[in-house]
């Protein structure tokens, strides 16, 4: 059974793109490598070789993890995100009631995370503890350094 991944079509686009370069620079990168080193003679005992093959195997296999989850992918239209409550690419503003700072954090997939850009994974602690939550909800969530009481003061797109 396959597990959607939801992406919005910028974080589509930028998978794409990987996939686009390892299939289309890396590949033949790596193909001319394995050229250079079977020309050098007995494959044997050939380091070059070796390594070039291995770095094949493993970027084959990127190749085909990256086709596998774009394939497994779904584009949401994120004008159609509801903001009642707190789900996936919304952007929350919130209040770590301890410290008194505010953040705010945009809650995306795995793929599309950046945390200095504000981009949190939905996997996160942080933002499995928001989901479904609502403005003025005032939740406790577990992350590593201890338990945070977190208040959600905005939801938007």
């Amino acid at each position: 059974m396959n597990k959607f991944s939801y992406l919005t079509e910028e974080g589509l686009a930028k998978l794409k793109a990987e996939l686009e370069q390892l299939k289309n620079v890396e590949r033949p990168a790596i193909s001319r490598q394995i050229s250079e080193a079977r020309e050098k003679g007995d494959l044997s005992e050939n380091a070059e070789y070796d390594a070039a093959k291995e770095a094949q195997g493993m970027l084959e296999m990127k190749i085909s993890k990256l086709e596998d989850y774009i394939a497994n992918s779904r584009v949401i239209d994120e004008s159609l995100i509801d903001t009642s409550k707190v789900q996936i690419f919304n952007k929350v503003k919130i209040e770590n009631k301890k410290s008194n700072s505010v953040m705010e954090y945009v809650i995306v997939s795995e793929s599309e995370a950046d945390v200095k850009k504000g981009k949190i994974s939905v996997n996160t602690p942080i933002a499995k503890g928001l989901l479904g939550k609502k403005v003025g909800d005032v939740v406790e969530i577990t992350v590593p350094s201890g338990v945070v009481r977190i208040e959600i003061l905005e939801i938007s797109r």
